[in-house]
């Protein structure tokens, strides 16, 4: 026998990390599961590839690490590199170094919503 490992938890367990009250439930993990799924997208691949990679830091070189928008330096995961036309629209451009741009994350989200405005409530950003 032997402690739950739950923070705190003084119940025994025989078998197992956690006690009944503190695993997790397989609804939970299918619900996790399901939300891995939407963000996950059908442009993974692309954004793995050694292209994708080699153009990024051109990118991130040519920014010399700064926001764009703001002028922040960035580094790391932190440094998100923005499809001006999205890949969607025109495939042909998603490794063009031009219709790439260099923004942190909180300039990035804004960004992406200046683009939907006139999708997403319109009537509430015609003020």
């Amino acid at each position: 026998m032997k402690y739950c490992d739950f923070n705190g938890c003084s119940s025994k367990i025989s078998k197992g990390r956690y006690c009944e009250e503190h695993k997790r439930s397989k609804q939970s993990a299918r619900r996790k599961q399901k939300k891995k799924e939407i963000y996950h997208h059908d442009n993974k691949a692309f954004y793995r590839s050694d292209a994708w990679k080699a153009i990024r830091s051109k990118v991130y070189e040519r920014e010399r690490g700064c926001c764009q928008r703001c002028g922040v330096f960035v580094f790391g995961r932190r440094a998100h590199v923005h499809h001006i036309i999205p890949v969607k629209q025109d495939d042909t451009l998603k490794l063009e170094e031009n219709n790439l741009m260099l923004l942190c994350p909180p300039c990035h989200i804004i960004v992406e919503n200046e683009e939907k405005q006139g999708k997403v409530f319109p009537s509430y950003f015609s003020k």
